[in-house]
């Protein structure tokens, strides 16, 4: 069988064939910067929330440490280096395991906090374990053919080029059916108290959350369109960058529906101590007569609800009576 064409070859398996210095050092910039940016996400964090637990605040740190670094790093050894494939491979997979599908339990943790029903997101849960046994599993099986069982031979590569494109597109509709579900949930949440929706600064922070995500959905079909047009070295070196940056806009947005709905008066460390859900349209900001460590809200309104984070959720203006988990603080 005759060797496939080398530029076929051109990062897929082995080290980048024909790009020049310039466009090499780019590319390792934008590795660096994804280093960068999940270290400045885990100062953030970890200077953030007082309690460290919860899905939201694991996943978030297992998806950029365990995640993005390891993909990142794994790329630049087999891009850029003479390390064994084995090895390289192995690291890059682990990251991007962990990245993709970290990132989309990031999203499903904070779609969580704000989506009730849990129908919807049992769904969604089926939906991000389904594909890893769909898009995961047959993609690193392809990576391991083309880069160590059958290094460089066509079927192989051809055969990784094809699942790339589907898993890619897969993931891309999983994170923006998440990001979609989010925005529409978390809007309904800020009318649901007159006292929140009729805030000067409300609206601007309704369209920021939509912006942000907008902007979340469109890194993702960036690094689709570059997947389509065959440039998989820019597109796989970006992709480690892009995920940095999403799950700082992430948690960006989370900090800004929290400092709307908790009216700013108290610090976002209080807010997120427990992941608490962001049921919490009234604060001591409503109630003057309560001191600030007076951590219970007597409801005034027509339904109620139980978390698993002992705090009560009431559907109307006065909202919750929160529980022994915020009691310390």
């Amino acid at each position: 069988m005759s060797d496939p064409p080398r530029d076929l070859l051109d990062g897929i398996s082995g080290a980048l064939a024909s790009e020049g210095d310039v466009f090499q050092m780019i590319l390792i910039t934008f590795i660096g910067l994804s280093c960068y940016n999940i270290a400045e996400l885990v100062v953030l964090v970890l200077s953030t929330f007082r309690r460290w637990r919860g899905l939201y605040f694991w996943s978030l740190l297992t998806s950029g440490c365990l995640g993005v670094i390891p993909y990142s790093i794994g790329f630049l050894m087999k891009f850029f280096t003479p390390t064994d494939s084995i090895l390289s491979v192995t690291i890059l997979t682990i990251g991007w395991w962990t990245m993709v599908t970290g990132q989309s339990v990031v999203l499903y943790s904070r779609l969580h906090l704000v989506l009730r029903d849990e129908n919807i997101l049992r769904r969604v849960l089926y939906l991000i374990v389904a594909n890893v046994f769909l898009l995961h599993i047959p993609t690193t099986i392809l990576t391991f053919g083309a880069n160590i069982v059958h290094s460089g031979a066509k079927p192989w590569v051809d055969g990784y080029n094809v699942m790339e494109k589907i898993q890619l597109t897969g993931f891309t509709i999983q994170e923006s059916l998440l990001g979609t579900l989010y925005v529409i949930e978390a809007v309904k949440l800020l009318r649901l108290g007159a006292d929140v929706t009729a805030r000067p600064y409300a609206r601007s922070i309704m369209y920021q959350l939509i912006g942000i995500n907008c902007a979340i959905i469109a890194m993702d079909l960036m690094l689709l369109v570059l997947e389509y047009a065959n440039f998989y070295a820019v597109q796989i070196t970006l992709k480690g960058f892009v995920y940095s940056l999403k799950l700082k806009l992430e948690f960006a947005v989370l900090g800004r529906l929290v400092d709307l709905i908790q009216g700013s008066r108290q610090p976002l460390s209080l807010v997120l101590a427990d992941t608490l859900p962001l049921c919490l349209m009234q604060t001591a900001s409503a109630s003057p007569s309560r001191g600030a460590g007076d951590s219970s809200f007597r409801p005034e309104s027509k339904e109620t609800m139980s978390t698993t984070d002992g705090a009560r959720i009431v559907e109307g203006r006065a909202i919750v009576e929160i529980g022994a988990g915020i009691s310390g603080l």
